[in-house]
């Protein structure tokens, strides 16, 4: 199967040197790999929120005792390396672009199953009795540029008016007052939905309430080749074989060309990178100075986004690798460093704890992929959650499960903007210059 970046970004026996790591509970959830040759009604290939989300809501929900295929540990993808952000932003199609694509019915349905995703979190949360280390109220969306805050007002009244969510917008004064003291601040909007939380303990939370509900968990149990055999489907890892009705493909960003024809050439993996610092002192947060614990992001195309840790460390995010080879990503990192003392200055120069990247999933289409394979009607597929898929991979692993019993067809269940993989990348093998491309004009267009 081919893969776009350097072997390191793929290689699952690497741990994660994440701050998630480091803090996360003392066990990882009970995952052996596949052993010998088993059967299951359900198969996910992919051991992230979707796929654990799934095979919760297919166990629980629907009396179904799936097995959850990961190549690596359990949440050892995006699931575990992202900043810990619930908030809208699965789909990069503006209001404007998704009226002109799907009306106001469409773009109504679109926001509303963001909103609905952000409630499935909490809901799932008290549930299943999760501790997801929750931080914050809503979102801060930062201008980095006067004219960003003119834009962040129409946000305002479409926020309102698609997905029912009330929000409000900040002077420069009043976000420095309940935000921070940082730079480029040209005002913002506080989106009163969402919040923060630990991804790690978020994913193996999901996982161990999908063992107690009668899941399977397989980690290190990579799908190495994959055959129809009757009615069923022969799913080959390096230690065993599983014999499934129904496939569940939920590989987001790690999703390589070879695996479902469906989603060849769509997915363009982008690394996103994170760097946390030592924990700030009293005296360090009172120079900023720094009020909140809600997530921030700002309004740059290549945007930086942010927020402070229960233990007052900075954690400080942005796009920029294209590569995926190491002495690059180390490249980002001390440019991200210095580019947050430029953003802080009175924390230029603090030491970095914790230096990590991995795959979020952007598709040609602009929002998530959720549907049915046009070759095969017992495989199913969700991806493409554009760096924001701590609330909306769990939402598309509820609607898959609905989707694999037949609750309902495409047609009713799945909005319009999400339905189908949508067209393949102009010149698949050509992605990352394609991304080189895009990454060079969003920095011209974020200066203007």
């Amino acid at each position: 199967m081919h893969t776009l970046y350097h072997a390191s970004i793929y290689d699952r026996a690497r741990p994660t040197p994440s701050y998630w790591e480091a803090t996360a509970p003392a066990a990882a959830p009970r995952a052996p790999a596949v052993d010998g040759d088993v059967t299951a009604p359900v198969a996910v290939i992919g051991g992230g929120l979707t796929g654990l989300s799934c095979a919760l809501h297919l166990a629980r929900d629907h009396g179904i005792e799936p097995r959850v295929l990961e190549a690596g540990p359990i949440g050892w993808g995006a699931s575990s390396r992202a900043g810990g952000f619930v908030c809208f932003g699965a789909t990069k199609l503006s209001f404007a672009q998704s009226l002109a694509r799907h009306g106001e019915d469409g773009t109504r349905a679109l926001w509303r199953a963001q909103a609905e995703a952000i409630e499935l979190v909490e809901a799932l949360a008290a549930d299943e009795a999760i501790d997801y280390g929750r931080q914050g109220d809503g979102q801060f969306e930062l201008a980095h540029k006067p004219s960003r805050f003119r834009e962040l007002a129409e946000e305002r009244e479409a926020l309102a008016r698609y997905a029912g969510v009330a929000s409000e917008l900040l002077s420069p004064e009043a976000f420095a007052e309940r935000g921070h003291g940082g730079g480029e601040n040209h005002g913002a909007l506080h989106v009163k939905a969402g919040f923060g939380l630990h991804p790690l303990r978020w994913t193996w939370g999901l996982a161990e309430a999908a063992l107690r509900r009668g899941a399977k968990l397989h980690g290190q149990s990579p799908v190495v080749a994959w055959r129809r055999e009757g009615a069923r489907h022969r799913l080959v890892t390096p230690t065993g074989v599983v014999l499934a009705e129904r496939v569940v493909v939920a590989t987001n960003g790690y999703t390589a060309d070879g695996l479902l024809a469906d989603l060849d050439g769509r997915p363009m993996p982008v690394i996103s990178n994170i760097i946390v610092t030592r924990p700030l002192t009293d005296e360090e947060r009172t120079a900023v100075p720094w009020h909140t614990e809600t997530p921030i992001a700002n309004t740059r195309i290549r945007l930086f986004y942010y927020r402070l840790l229960p233990d007052n460390r900075l954690l400080f995010g942005a796009r920029g690798d294209t590569t995926g080879q190491p002495e690059h990503g180390q490249k980002v990192a001390r440019w991200m460093h210095r580019r947050m003392g430029e953003l802080f200055p009175p924390l230029r120069g603090i030491a970095i704890d914790f230096t990590w990247r991995g795959l979020v999933c952007l598709l040609p289409k602009l929002s998530p992929a959720v549907g049915r394979s046009a070759d095969d009607p017992s495989v199913f597929y969700g991806l493409g959650y554009h760096g924001n898929g701590m609330a909306m991979a769990p939402w598309t692993g509820r609607l898959l499960a609905r989707l694999v019993v037949g609750e309902s067809t495409e047609v009713d269940l799945v909005p319009a903007a999400l339905r189908g993989a949508g067209p393949a990348v102009l010149l698949p093998s050509r992605r990352l210059w394609w991304l080189r491309l895009a990454l060079a004009w969003y920095g011209v267009r974020d200066r203007l």
